[in-house]
Order: structure tokens, then sequence, then C-alpha cells
């Protein structure tokens, strides 16, 4: 019998996938963190991935990190936090392209009329039309000082910057915009709990009042239930109050993990065996915490490709960033090659 040498070449080189991830689905001119997408670009986004004929369930590329058997240049979607605009404007588009998707959702907001911390600290600085002149604020270790000094009150110039920045990729636009970033580092590492603490003194400092838009919120539970219930999609894990793990001891860990784990196999009567790291911040422990919580697989933020070496608690992904079809397509391509 003649063998092809080709066969082994691949199962040597091994093949490459990619995960994309995304946030939020809407129109929104506010958005440091680059994580919302308009419903127009992600039709765009979905219409080249059906052409392409490579999406598949994150579930089936799971198996593939497990077996060790990647196949070459296949797609997989996934979404994270749990939005409510996930469910009203994501749904139809993935149901209307026949493409599956997975949706890892952080349990604390569904249901509830809040919005995450991030975004209300983005609301409250760079937003609230005039605020007090300095702000003095020790959290944890860390003493935030700052004075606005001509940006106490808003003008077009300054909301103008605001929309524009990108936190992730420029240094801060205003003094606004430093004191935003400053109390995000700070905020970040902390449970819960003590954010919203802070928040509520941050909130007070700036004369406002809690009032969470109905855009930023979560998915109600009954949502939820409907999402799961779609064949095409898949509700998977994200924490229980996005924290970030890294920071945190492994008791922590387990606890913010497992009840996360709990909640949406009790409302969906279905196992949840797939996680997400909440900002990709992991360390040594956590992977095998999400192994005892009885997780398959770990999902990063790391941007790299899914090979026959990943390991499956190390899973990358890239954000997709709110760009038109021909952008995408360019990235798309790029990650693939990568």
């Amino acid at each position: 019998m003649i063998l092809n040498p080709l066969f082994y070449i691949k199962k040597v080189l091994g093949h490459k996938a990619i995960v994309l991830m995304y946030h939020r689905i809407a129109d929104s001119p506010a958005d440091v963190w680059d994580i919302a997408v308009s419903p127009k670009n992600l039709e765009a986004h979905l219409r080249i991935l059906k052409e392409s004929g490579r999406v598949i369930p994150l579930q089936k590329l799971v198996k593939e990190v497990k077996n060790k058997w990647i196949r070459s240049d296949k797609v997989a979607i996934t979404f994270d936090d749990g939005y409510a605009d996930n469910f009203a404007v994501a749904k139809s588009l993935l149901e209307k392209y026949n493409l599956p998707a997975t949706f890892f959702i952080t349990s604390i907001n569904i249901g509830m009329p809040h919005e995450f911390w991030w975004d209300e600290l983005e609301k409250i600085i760079l937003y609230t039309e005039t605020l007090p002149q300095e702000i003095e604020l020790a959290i944890a270790d860390q003493v935030i000082s700052c004075k606005l000094n001509d940006e106490t009150t808003l003008n077009d110039d300054i909301v103008t910057k605001h929309i524009a920045w990108k936190a992730y990729e420029s240094p801060p636009a205003t003094a606004r915009c430093k004191l935003f970033l400053t109390i995000w580092e700070s905020l970040q590492p902390l449970n819960h709990d003590r954010q919203q603490d802070y928040l509520t003194i941050i909130r007070q400092w700036a004369g406002c009042h809690i009032s969470a838009r109905q855009e930023y919120q979560c998915m109600s539970v009954d949502q939820l239930k409907q999402l799961s219930q779609n064949k095409l999609f898949s509700i998977q894990a994200h924490t229980a109050t996005h924290a970030a793990l890294s920071y945190h001891d492994k008791n922590f860990q387990s606890k913010e993990i497992d009840d996360n784990k709990q909640f949406l196999e009790k409302n969906l009567d279905k196992k949840v065996e797939i996680i997400a790291y909440p900002y990709g911040s992991y360390n040594s422990d956590t992977p095998g915490i999400a192994a005892d919580c009885g997780f398959k697989a770990a999902f990063t933020t790391d941007e790299e490709n899914v090979t026959n070496n990943t390991g499956k608690y190390r899973i990358g992904r890239f954000q997709v960033r709110n760009q038109d079809a021909v952008t995408f397509e360019k990235n798309l391509s790029r990650w693939i090659s990568m």
C-alpha cells in the first residue's frame, strides 16, 4: 500500500482554526474599549463567514482540540458577557445566516436592571455634563488624585475627543480620560462588592444617581432560555461577577466559576462545560480549578490560532472590532494565516 506523505506532513505541521470574540452589538459612539459592533457591520461579517463555509460550532472545535485533530481554516463565533442586544440583534442575524455561536454568560446581571461596572464608570467620568473640580479617592493601596481644571464641564471638543479615544491603543486624550483609566485599572482587580462600594463613592462625588441604561443591560432569564433552546446556539460560562481571576486565590476563583455554572445549569437545564475567562485573566491555578469544576475547555483573549498544540484550558480568541466588510475580511485572512 502506498501512503500519501502529505497526510503525515499535515499531521506533523498541524492545521489552524480561529475563534472570534464579540461583545455588544449596537451603534454606540461611546465605546472606549471598542467592544461594540454595529448591527450593520455584524451582518456584513456573518455574510462573509457564511460564504466562506468555515464556521463550525465551538463544541466541535473543543473536541478537535481534545483529540489534537484541528481542521484547517475553521472559525467559531463567540459572544461575551450576556448583553441584551445579543438576544435582540445578534440572535436574528445568526439565524438568518444559519450560523452557530456560543454565548459566554456572566450571571450577576441576568434579569437585573444594572450595568456592568466598567460601562457605568465610563458614563460617569467621560459623559457626566458637570463634575466637581477635583477628586481624591483611595482605592485599595492607591490614592487617586485629579484636578479637572477646564474639563469640569463638557463641551463639544471634549466629547469629540472622548468618542474618538480608544483606551487599549492610545494615551488618555483628556484629564477625564486619564482619571477614567486610572480608576478602571484600580477597580478591575477587586471583587464585585468592593467595585460597587467604590462606584457608590464615585456616584456621590459626581452627583449621579443609579440609572441603568437599557442598551447596556443584560438579557433576562427568559431570553437566555429562548437562546438556549435554539440548536444553533450554546450557552456557556463567564464567571458569576466577571471577576479578573488572576488577582484572586483558589477559593475565590472556584466559587466564582462554580456559582456561574450552577446558575446557568439550573436555569437552562443543560450542562455547561466550557468557560471563557473574563478579561482573558487567569493564573497558573485557574486551568486546574476550571477542570475541577467540571469544565472541558477554557478560552482566553490571547490573540492566537487554535492548533494541535493548543492547551484545552488556554484557547485563544480574536476580538472583532467595529469594522466594515473589507476590513473584517482582511483581518479574517490575517488571523487564519498567523
